[in-house]
C-alpha cells in the first residue's frame, strides 16, 4: 500500500485518502453504532413519514402526479401523455418510477412524492459512501448529516419535481466516479464504478434529457483543463460506458420516435437548444438568479465556505505518492458545483430546482472541513446560525402582513405562525448545541445543530399547507365527485388546472387557451376546443358535462350559458350543465 500524507487544513490535519480504521467493533469513527443507527432511524421516519401531510401543489406537484397516473391508467409507458394529449417535454423515468410506485401502494399524495424522496436518500447514500473511500468514516457521517439538512436538499426531497429525480441520480454519477477513481481501486473495481457511472448517466438522460450527459462531460472538461490531468479520460472506460448508456437510453427513444415521429424535433430543438438559448419558455432571470437559492439552499452550513475552499486548494485526499497528475477529489467536487452553478446561471431558462445537483458535492466538502473544524471557528458558526433564527424569527410577522391576488392575506397569517416555528427550531438546535459544545465535544454539538436545521426547514415545508390546501382544490373534490363519471367531459375553460384532474382521476379537456399544451392540442386537435363559441356549443347540445374556470371567466359566462354551481374557492368554480340532485349539492 502506498504511503501517504496528511495535508492541511488551517491548523488541522486532513484525514488520509484511505478510510479510519474503526476504533471497535461497535463504533463507527468513534461513535456507537446504536447511536448512528438510532439517527439515521429517526431521519428515514421523518423523511418518508412527512411526505403525505401535505396535498399537492401546482404547476409541477399536480402535472407529473396526473401523467404518471395517466400512464398507469392507459398502459401505455411510452408516449407520455397529460390531459390525454401529447407531452414531451421531458423523458420518462421519474413517471415511470411514480406509476410503479401507484401500481405497489395505490394512487395518493405520498405516492406521488415517493419518487422524490427515495432519490433524495439515494443521493446522500452516494455521496456518502465516496466520502468515506477517499476521507473517512466521520467525513462521510459529517457529509450525510449536511446533505439532509440543507434545506434546498431537503425541501426538493419533499416535493414532486423531476429535479429531484435528476439531482438524485446525477449524486450518484459523481460519487460512482470518485469512487472508480480512488488510487486502491483495482482495476475491475475502477470498471465496475466507471460502468455504474455510465449507468446513471443514462438513467439522468431518461430522466431530463441530455442534460444528464452534458453536466458531467462538462465538468471533465474543466477538471482536465484546471488539473492537466488528461490521462483521466483513460480511465473512463469510454467504449463500454458509452455502450452501456445507449442500452439504458436509446430503447424508450426509439419506440417513442416510432410511434411519435413529431417527437425528435420537439424534443431535441424546442426542449434542448432552444430552452438554454432563448426565452422561448417564459423562465427569465438574471445572472444573479440562483445567488439567493445558494444562500438559502445551503444557509446552515454557509460559514463553512472559506474552509470548504481551503479543503480544495490544499488536495485533501491526494495520495503522496509519484503520479505526476494525481487525481483529486477535493477539486472534482468543487469544480461540479461551481461549473453546474454557472451553466444554469448562463441559460436563457431558469427555474430554482436546477441547481440542486450542486448539493451533493457542496455537502462532501463541508463533510470535510467540519471533520476537521476547530472549537472557535465552530462557535462563530453557531452563533451565525443563532442569529439568522433570531432575525428569522423576530421577522416572522411580516409574513402575515403579505397578500396577493393568487392568495388570500388570511392564509398568510396562518402560515406566519409555522414560519415563526421553522426559526426558533433553528435559533433552538444553536443554543443547544452551544451548550453541549463544552460538555460533549465538537462532534455531539455538530450533530445536533445539524439535526436541528433537518427538523427546522420541513416544518416550514409542512406548514405551508395552510396555504397549498386551498391552492390544491381538495375541498372541491368531494362534491365534484359526486355529479362527475366517468364518461362526461371535465373541461378546463381558459384554464389548466394541475392538480384536479389528479384528485378526480379525470383528464381536463382544454377550452379556448392551451397553455404549455400547445404541442399536444397541435397533434391532436380533435382533442380540444379552441374557442369560447365551441366549448358553448358542446356545453348547450353535447352530453352531461363538468368545467372547471376562474372566478372571472364564471361571471363573464353565467349570463350566457347554463350553469350549476357545483363547488368554487377563491381561484376557481366548478359547474355542471345539468340540474344537480340534493345529494350533489351537499356540502
Amino acid at each position: 500500500m502506498p504511503q501517504r500524507h496528511h495535508r492541511l487544513v488551517g491548523e488541522q490535519t486532513v484525514r488520509p485518502a484511505h478510510p479510519a480504521r474503526p476504533t471497535g467493533s461497535d463504533r463507527v469513527a468513534g461513535v456507537p453504532v446504536a447511536l448512528v443507527a438510532a439517527i439515521a432511524v429517526m431521519v428515514l421516519l421523518f423523511w418518508f413519514g412527512t411526505l403525505g401531510v401535505r396535498h399537492l401543489l401546482g404547476p409541477d406537484e399536480g402535472r407529473y402526479g396526473e401523467i404518471a397516473r395517466e400512464m398507469f391508467a392507459s398502459g401505455d409507458w411510452v408516449t407520455i401523455r397529460y390531459n390525454a394529449l401529447k407531452y414531451f417535454e421531458k423523458p420518462p423515468f421519474h413517471m415511470w418510477v411514480t406509476a410503479l410506485s401507484y401500481t405497489v401502494f395505490g394512487i395518493g399524495d405520498w405516492q406521488t412524492r415517493l419518487c422524490v424522496a427515495l432519490s433524495g436518500i439515494i443521493g446522500v447514500l452516494a455521496s456518502m459512501l465516496a466520502a468515506h473511500r477517499w476521507f473517512g468514516a466521520r467525513a462521510a457521517l459529517l457529509t450525510g448529516l449536511v446533505l439532509v439538512s440543507a434545506p434546498m436538499w431537503n425541501i426538493a426531497g419533499h416535493f414532486n419535481t423531476i429535479d429531484m429525480t435528476l439531482s438524485g441520480v446525477m449524486a450518484c454519477v459523481l460519487a460512482f466516479m470518485l469512487l472508480a477513481q480512488h488510487p486502491e481501486a483495482t482495476p475491475a473495481a475502477r470498471r465496475n464504478w466507471m460502468l455504474a457511472c455510465w449507468v446513471a448517466m443514462g438513467v439522468a438522460v431518461l430522466t431530463k434529457g441530455l442534460v444528464g450527459l452534458a453536466l458531467p462531460g462538462l465538468v471533465l472538461v474543466v477538471y482536465t483543463l484546471v488539473t492537466r490531468d488528461f490521462g483521466l479520460w483513460r480511465r473512463l472506460h469510454l467504449l463500454a460506458g458509452v455502450a452501456l448508456m445507449l442500452l439504458v437510453t436509446v430503447p424508450w427513444f426509439w419506440l417513442v420516435s416510432e410511434r411519435n415521429p413529431e417527437f425528435l424535433r420537439f424534443f431535441f430543438i424546442h426542449e434542448h437548444w432552444q430552452r438554454y438559448t432563448s426565452t422561448v419558455h417564459s423562465r427569465k432571470g438574471p445572472l444573479w438568479y440562483f445567488i439567493p437559492l445558494l444562500v438559502g439552499g445551503f444557509l446552515p452550513w454557509l460559514g463553512l465556505f472559506p474552509r470548504m475552499w481551503q479543503v480544495v486548494r490544499e488536495r485533501a485526499g491526494v495520495d503522496n505518492d509519484n503520479a505526476a497528475r494525481p487525481f483529486q477529489p477535493a477539486m472534482l467536487a468543487a469544480i461540479w458545483a461551481i461549473a453546474i452553478f454557472v451553466f444554469f446561471s448562463l441559460s436563457g431558462s431558469k427555474l430554482p430546482g436546477y441547481i440542486v445537483p450542486i448539493f451533493p458535492a457542496l455537502a462532501i466538502l463541508a463533510g470535510v472541513a467540519l471533520e476537521h473544524i476547530d472549537e472557535r471557528s465552530w462557535r462563530r458558526q453557531l452563533m451565525a446560525g443563532l442569529a439568522i433564527g433570531v432575525i428569522g424569527l423576530l421577522a416572522s410577522p411580516v409574513v402575515a402582513t403579505l397578500d396577493s391576488n393568487n392568495t388570500p392575506n388570511a392564509l398568510y397569517r396562518a402560515y406566519a405562525i409555522w414560519a415563526a416555528a421553522a426559526f426558533a427550531l433553528m435559533a433552538g438546535a444553536s443554543l443547544l448545541a452551544r451548550w453541549l459544545l463544552p460538555r460533549r465535544g465538537l462532534l455531539t454539538s455538530i450533530t445536533v445543530y445539524g439535526l436541528g436545521m433537518f427538523v427546522a426547514f420541513p416544518v416550514a415545508l409542512m406548514g405551508h399547507e395552510t396555504i397549498g390546501r386551498s391552492s390544491s382544490g381538495i375541498d372541491m373534490i368531494a362534491p365534484i365527485a359526486r355529479v362527475l363519471r366517468p364518461d362526461m367531459p371535465l373541461y378546463g375553460v381558459r384554464l389548466l388546472d394541475h392538480t384536479l384532474p389528479f384528485y378526480l382521476h379525470h383528464p381536463l379537456v382544454m377550452v379556448e387557451g392551451t397553455d404549455e399544451l400547445a404541442f399536444g392540442a397541435g397533434q391532436e386537435p380533435q382533442k380540444w376546443l379552441p374557442t369560447t363559441d365551441a366549448f358553448i356549443a358542446a356545453w348547450q347540445n353535447g352530453p352531461h358535462a363538468v368545467a372547471i374556470m376562474s372566478p372571472r371567466t364564471y361571471d363573464e359566462l353565467r349570463d350566457r350559458l347554463p350553469m350549476q354551481v357545483i363547488a368554487r374557492d377563491w381561484r376557481r368554480v366548478a359547474v355542471a350543465n345539468f340540474p344537480l340532485d340534493a345529494a350533489a349539492r351537499e356540502p
